[in-house]
């Protein structure tokens, strides 16, 4: 882009690399993002931006790759204090034996809220801006992300048995609304609805979330088709695959998010393409429970928008985006059998484009592109495992690391500089974090 005029800037970025990720697999090789009142306004020639921008400030970037902020479409992020707790087990007796148990125990605000900060914290770091969250007391998890500067859309969890933050479906669901008004015309915080998984919910509540929805124009975020025994249980008891069973009440739309998704059929992703549901794929967590495989190389050419999530620490166990890609990427190609599956592009796509989609916020973030927020991420590719450099794309899926993260913005706020944070206290942080440790360990033994 050429300006024939002067512009007036709040931030005036500089990187060797840029990489929009619209148009896709594009590289932007010495070039300039002009920042005014937290959104992009120009993204030039280095030579033009220095003659046209009048900027307040400056950074520049040599041998960084510029990125859109990651995109982390789904997690449970208060248990990032459970990471590494219950490991190396299924996923059914991970849950019903080790983290229900200890979270009827030991959730309440103080967890969630001191989970979420660690979380973020760790987010902000390997260059994550936005995230989806599952979990309990999401008004803990909202006052965190404002106060840190990022980004969420907060699934309020509904379920038909009772926790520490609910006790009914109808409960979970009026908690759900009630978030929601809370922060409907915020910038930071969007919702959703967030019902755990088809076994875990029943039709009533079920057909109340689709009516509310769609009048409140939000998406449903849910677990589907985690497990083979997932669907076997449900063939046992209703003779129906939980997806048949969200078709027959009407959930399957534009709305759904269908997270995991490991045990799809060719019949399924028809219908999910046919009704515009997404899937978010989680793949190191699927791996780590031994879950299955989310077929991403069909499930894309079968038009269906796939976007990336960690899933929670207790089963990832970390909340690294880039490594996410990575994995998402060469899983791809081994499930396909083939080595074209899902190609860099088309990764960072799923971590960016696709996870702002999913949550329904494209038009504001996702993408490098005029008038979206600036919500960006710079990488250091000044690193013996990045070079040589041919084609930055996949250096970032391929070679990166998280620690080559150096500069994270959300609206234009600088969240992290040269790797340092610019407003959390990391200290206390982990001082925190290493009392719940004590806590949770006494009750491990």
């Amino acid at each position: 882009m050429k300006l024939d005029t002067q512009l007036d800037a709040d931030l005036l970025i500089f990187a060797d690399w840029i990489i929009p990720v619209v148009p896709r697999n594009t590289v932007l090789e010495n070039s300039a993002i002009a920042i005014k009142d937290g959104k992009i306004i120009a993204i030039l020639d280095q030579e033009d931006a220095r003659a046209r921008v009048n900027a307040k400030s400056t950074e520049n970037l040599k041998n960084h790759v510029l990125i859109p902020g990651l995109v982390n479409a789904h997690g449970h992020i208060p248990m990032a204090l459970l990471r590494g707790i219950a490991d190396d087990m299924p996923l059914k007796q991970w849950l019903e034996e080790r983290i229900w148990p200890l979270e009827g125990r030991f959730v309440s605000a103080e967890f969630v809220k001191q989970g979420a900060q660690l979380a973020v914290a760790e987010m902000i770091s390997s260059g994550t801006t936005c995230f989806s969250d599952m979990y309990f007391f999401p008004e803990e998890v909202a006052k965190v992300t404002i106060s840190a500067g990022i980004r969420a859309q907060l699934a309020s969890p509904i379920m038909d048995f009772p926790t520490a933050w609910a006790q009914v479906a109808d409960e979970y669901i009026s908690k759900a609304t009630d978030l929601h008004d809370m922060y409907r015309n915020s910038e930071q915080i969007s919702t959703a609805f967030g019902p755990h998984a088809p076994y875990s919910v029943s039709d009533g509540p079920l057909i109340k979330l689709q009516v509310l929805a769609d009048e409140l124009d939000i998406p449903i975020h849910m677990h589907v088709h985690e497990s083979a025994q997932e669907i076997s249980d449900a063939l046992a008891s209703d003779g129906r695959r939980p997806i048949q069973r969200l078709a027959d009440l009407g959930l399957i739309s534009p709305r759904l998010v269908c997270v995991h998704a490991t045990q799809l059929i060719d019949e399924e992703m028809v219908l999910l393409r046919e009704l515009g549901a997404s899937v978010i794929h989680c793949p190191e967590s699927n791996l780590k429970l031994a879950s299955g495989f989310c077929e991403v190389a069909k499930l894309g050419k079968a038009g269906i928008n796939i976007a990336l999530g960690t899933d929670g620490c207790a089963s990832n166990n970390d909340l690294d985006m880039i490594s996410e890609m990575r994995t998402a990427a060469l899983l791809a190609k081994g499930v396909a059998g083939d080595a074209s599956a899902l190609p860099a592009h088309q990764a960072l796509e799923m971590a960016t484009i696709n996870g702002a989609k999913a949550l329904g916020l494209d038009a504001m973030i996702g993408s490098l592109e005029v008038g979206k927020y600036a919500d960006m991420t710079a990488i250091d590719l000044d690193t013996l495992n990045s070079t040589p450099i041919y084609n930055p794309i996949s250096q970032i899926v391929y070679a990166t690391q998280a620690s080559q993260v150096s500069h994270v913005w959300c609206s234009g706020q600088q969240l992290l500089r040269n790797g340092e944070f610019t407003g959390l206290d990391i200290q206390a942080i982990k001082s925190v974090s290493a009392e719940w440790q004590a806590k949770l360990s006494a009750a491990s033994d």
